[in-house]
This record gives C-alpha cells, structure tokens and sequence, in this order.
C-alpha cells in the first residue's frame, strides 16, 4: 500500500508538466493510481508506484474495472 503521505506529494507527471493541470491521483483496487483528470493509469508494483509516463498511456483506453489485480510488471 502507498503512503499516504507520499500519495499526497504524487502527481501525474503529464498533467503537471504539460497541461499545468493538478494531476491528483487516487488509489483504485489498491494497485492503480488513477489520474482525475486524464485518466492515465499507473500502476504499483510491489508498494512501489510506477510513474512512467509510457506505462500511463498503456491504461488510458482500459476501463477502471477492467484493470488487473496485480498490475503487470513494467518491462
């Protein structure tokens, strides 16, 4: 599980750099953080949230509910 206190300090790295957007993240399934305003998905690997920028663009089209549990690995 993330911190919160470093879920808290995470932002989606797209929206931050470049819409000037918040990028405010929320956990879904305990795995996912969930961008509220592009709906990017990164996953967390092992309590670890992979915040890639390509590995949000992979969940872009996949529905919250469609999203595995536990998230692949990113290769």
């Amino acid at each position: 599980m993330v911190s919160p206190d470093l879920l808290e300090i995470l932002r989606c790295p797209v929206c931050v750099r470049e819409t000037g957007k918040q990028g405010l993240l929320t956990v879904v399934k305990e795995t996912w953080l969930v961008c509220a305003d592009c709906d990017r998905k990164y996953p967390i690997v092992e309590d670890i949230p992979v915040m890639l920028i390509d590995e949000g663009d992979k969940w872009t089209a996949t529905a919250v509910d469609a999203l595995p549990v536990p998230p692949p690995k990113p290769v």
